[in-house]
């Protein structure tokens, strides 16, 4: 072997030497930087040559400096950090229904509930206090105004929630043209699949951009050839080396509320996500709070329709001289339960009292709502023909198709009793409850301003308070049309919902935290920087370093003996 040959082989060494550790130094710079991948050199020996016959080594050279990482260990992670922040937004919204709730408080739904229900019954202590009256009335404002307080509040933060949705869109277009502009870079910065290298600093600036597109969707990364990678969400690529697909918002309606939601540009196909923020926003707006919209209008209803049903059999401490009703048809002639109103009637018939004054004689009329389906069923005109026969009262339909009743003397009051066939309710005839979901439901207005109207009689015109016994106990009165839940019972239901959802979200939640933790401490242990042990492979090399040096002057010093000869 030649003295160049040895020389030759020593400076190998020692540029082997020196960018081991460059490398070294800039894991130790990084130490402490977001998002870096420790960087390790690739060592290999040098190519031989030919001594005579013999084959001989020279040395070792750098081969490649390359991330030290595991792309299966990064994958999980991508899926664990789409699950964790899918279920944050999930616990988030849960957690302000709770509180929204407010459930044990003294101003909660439930209070208000018992209060009504309280107050209703005091009216069997005092039947002739207009005053004690009045009180149920109060009580029932309050108790509406809370449920449309509710539904407003749920509707906000809905609103809120579709808001982040719509700003999600731009997001991921910015985080998708990052990473395709990081491919091309990549790709020109490493020649493709020439060089074994990698381009550490892109790499890092790529890995950070997947990462937080991941917080957003459910991505799935495959990485080519030539360094790029090719991102997916569902079945749809989203980026494929130096090009990008780009994502809009499509509008659309939902339970009275315009929503967003994040398509493809070219193929408007809606992304199919099944993790990631946006995932668990969409989930929280349209299931979590629209869920709960549906079953508090249904609570809303059943309490508006149900109770409406037992209160309109009822007759208060005065009669009514004109009466209009809340709801409109959208067809005097058709059946009744065919016209488009809120709450349905069925077969059945109601009663009509006139009083007369003078005499204090009640006359009561059988009035027939036939929906059987057979035959020629009860239209609104029918309704009307059949209040005209009676004696004492004048009914016609309104210019917007509602029921209009009055009395032809001011000697004559009338009132209703014993409806079977919901009608009396479905139309806003006698009720307390006006509208038809959480957010209508109101008191009637005739009846809050004269009290003496609450319906707590059922033997005719201030005779007695058989109603008011009816109504007090209907909180915890089985209904047919719940399948023998109570109004208590749907309450309950609606509350725990809440909390069990609540519940189970955290629980979720807490697991998806603590699997990305463990996921991130594997990450840390494989690709993160330990300055002890950089510090142990600073010296390794240093200490090569120095042996080369020396190798290198003791052939300075044969060389110069060599010359010398």
């Amino acid at each position: 072997m030649s003295l160049f040959s040895s020389i030759r082989m020593a400076a190998n060494t020692l540029q082997t030497d020196q960018i081991a550790l460059q490398v070294i130094a800039q894991n130790i710079a990084n130490a402490n930087t977001p998002g870096y991948i420790r960087e390790e050199v690739v060592l290999t020996p040098a190519p031989t040559f030919r001594y005579g016959g013999l084959l001989l080594g020279l040395g070792v050279r750098v081969e490649a400096v390359i991330q030290k990482i595991d792309h299966f260990l990064e994958e999980r992670l991508r899926g664990a950090v789409s699950d964790k922040t899918s279920a944050e937004a999930q616990e988030e919204t849960y957690l302000e229904l709770e509180q929204l709730l407010g459930e044990l408080s003294e101003t909660d739904l439930s209070s208000r509930l018992n209060a009504f229900f309280s107050s209703i019954a005091e009216v069997l202590n005092q039947p002739e206090s207009r005053s004690v009256r009045n009180l149920v009335v109060l009580q029932g404002q309050t108790l509406a105004s809370e449920i449309s307080r509710l539904a407003n509040r749920v509707n906000e933060i809905r609103a809120a929630v579709n808001g982040r949705v719509t700003q999600m869109a731009d997001d991921i277009n910015r985080l998708l043209e990052e990473i395709r502009t990081l491919n091309i870079r990549i790709t020109e910065t490493e020649g493709g699949s020439v060089s074994k290298s990698h381009a550490v600093g892109l790499r890092d600036q790529r890995l950070k951009a997947l990462e937080k597109l991941a917080e957003l969707i459910s991505i799935r990364v495959e990485e080519q050839d030539n360094g790029s990678v090719t991102v997916y969400c569902g079945a749809d690529y989203l980026v494929s080396e130096g090009f990008a697909r780009q994502v809009e918002v499509a509008k659309s309606t939902d339970r009275g509320l315009s929503i967003s939601n994040i398509q493809l540009v070219d193929t408007q196909s809606p992304l199919d996500t099944q993790s990631g923020r946006y995932y668990g926003l969409v989930y929280a707006r349209d299931q979590i709070l629209g869920g709960f919209l549906d079953q508090l209008d249904d609570f809303a209803r059943t309490l508006i329709f149900e109770f409406n049903k037992i209160y309109a059999s009822g007759q208060g401490l005065v009669g009514f001289q004109q009466l209009t009703s809340q709801a409109q048809v959208d067809a005097t002639d058709k059946p009744l339960n065919q016209v488009g109103l809120s709450f349905t009637p069925v077969n059945g018939s109601f009663q009509v009292l006139v009083y007369n004054r003078k005499t204090g004689l009640t006359k009561t009329t059988d009035i027939r709502v036939d929906l059987n389906g057979i035959g020629r069923d009860t239209s609104l005109e029918d309704i009307v023909t059949a209040l005209n026969a009676i004696d004492g009262i004048r009914a016609e339909i309104t210019p917007n198709r509602g029921l209009s009743i009055r009395s032809t003397s001011p000697d004559l009051e009338f009132s209703f009793a014993h409806d079977t066939s919901g009608l009396l309710a479905a139309l806003g005839l006698n009720t307390f409850f006006t509208g038809s979901t959480a957010l209508s439901i109101g008191v009637n207005r005739l009846v809050a301003a004269d009290p003496a109207l609450f319906a707590a009689s059922r033997g005719g015109i201030g005779a007695d308070t058989d109603n008011a016994v009816e109504l007090a106990r209907f909180l915890d009165v089985p209904l047919a049309a719940k399948n023998g839940d109570s109004l208590a019972v749907l309450y309950d239901r609606l509350v725990s919902g809440v909390t069990q959802g609540s519940a189970i979200s955290q629980a979720v939640a807490e697991g998806a935290r603590t699997f990305e933790a463990t996921l991130r401490g594997q990450k840390l242990a494989l690709s993160g920087v330990s300055i002890d042990e950089e510090a142990v492979r600073m010296i390794t090399f240093q200490r090569q370093f120095q042996a080369a040096a020396r190798f290198i002057a003791h052939l300075s010093e044969l060389f110069e003996v060599l010359v010398s000869i």
